[in-house]
C-alpha cells in the first residue's frame, strides 16, 4: 500500500542549463503526480531561452518556482539554493532531479514513499538489483561505475549509487547540516552530500531505477567534473575538514533541540 503521508510537502529541485527541449514536459508530469508535488526550477542563465519557458510555467502554475542566476556556478550551488528554499518554504521533503528525463519523473513517488517510511535520504539508484542504465556507451559506464566502487570501497560509503541525482532527502537532514562548509561544487557535490549524511548517521536507502541516456540536448559531464569527482573522493579520504566542521554543526544544532 502507498503511504500519503508526504502528500503536499514535497519539493522538487530541477537544476537548468539549456533544457528548452524538456523542461515544459518535464514540469507538467511531476505536477500531474499526486501529492501536488511542488517544482522549484533553478536556471543558470541559459542561452537557448529555458529561462523563460521556466517563467511563464511559473506564471501559470503556483506549483512552480523559479530561481534565476547569472551564470553557470555549479551543480552543488544550485542545490544548496534549493536546499535553503526548501527549508525556508517548510518542505518536509526536498528532491533533485536531472531535467533531461534521464530519472522518470513517475519513480518520484517511490522515492517519497520510502523517505516517508523513515529513510532520511533515499536515492533512485542504477546499481542495486533491478536498477539498470539504457544509452550510455560502454567508457562512460565504466567511469561511472569506477567512481562509485572507489566511493564505496574508500569513502565507506554504504550506498551504492552516490553520484545519483535523483534523490529525496528529508528536511530534517538538510536543516542539521551545515551546507555552506561543504567544498564541492559540481557532480561530486554528491558524493560529498552521501558520505557527509552517512556520517552523521542518517539512515540512507535506493530504489532501483533505469537511467535512460538523454535524448534531447547535451550532457553537461566532462572530463574536468570526473576529475574533480575523483579528487573529492581522494580529499574526504585524506582531510578531517570541511566535514568535521559539518559534523560539530550537526551535533551541535541536535543538541540544541
Amino acid at each position: 500500500m502507498m503511504d500519503d503521508s508526504w502528500h503536499g510537502r514535497a519539493l522538487v529541485i530541477v537544476p537548468t542549463y539549456n533544457e528548452r527541449e524538456n523542461l515544459a514536459r518535464l514540469v507538467g508530469r511531476l505536477r500531474g503526480l499526486s501529492g501536488d508535488v511542488h517544482v522549484l526550477i533553478i536556471d543558470d542563465a541559459s542561452p537557448d531561452g529555458t529561462g523563460a519557458i521556466a517563467d511563464a510555467l511559473a506564471a501559470g502554475d503556483p506549483g512552480v518556482r523559479v530561481l534565476h542566476r547569472p551564470g553557470k556556478l555549479g551543480l552543488g550551488t544550485a542545490y544548496r539554493a534549493g536546499f535553503r528554499y526548501g527549508i525556508e518554504q517548510g518542505y518536509a521533503y526536498i528532491c533533485t532531479m536531472d531535467a533531461d528525463f534521464s530519472h522518470s519523473p513517475e519513480s518520484l513517488p517511490s522515492l517519497l514513499d520510502m523517505a516517508a517510511d523513515g529513510y532520511d535520504l533515499v536515492i533512485g539508484s542504477r546499481y542495486v538489483p533491478g536498477g539498470a542504465v539504457v544509452g550510455w556507451p560502454v567508457l562512460r559506464k565504466l567511469i561511472s561505475y569506477t567512481a562509485n566502487a572507489l566511493a564505496h570501497t574508500v569513502l565507506g560509503i554504504s550506498a551504492r549509487d552516490c553520484t545519483a541525482g535523483f534523490r529525496c532527502y528529508r528536511r530534517r537532514v538538510l536543516d542539521a547540516l551545515d551546507l555552506d562548509a561543504i567544498f564541492s561544487s559540481g557532480y561530486s557535490f554528491l558524493i560529498e552530500m552521501a558520505f557527509i549524511v552517512e556520517r552523521a548517521g542518517f539512515r540512507v536507502g535506493e530504489i532501483p531505477i533505469t537511467f535512460v541516456n538523454r535524448t534531447e540536448g547535451s550532457s553537461k559531464i566532462n572530463r574536468r567534473e570526473i576529475f574533480k569527482a575523483m579528487y573529492t573522493i581522494v580529499r574526504l579520504r585524506t582531510q578531517r575538514l570541511p566535514w568535521e566542521r559539518i559534523m560539530a554543526t550537526y551535533r551541535a544544532r541536535r543538541g540544541a533541540n
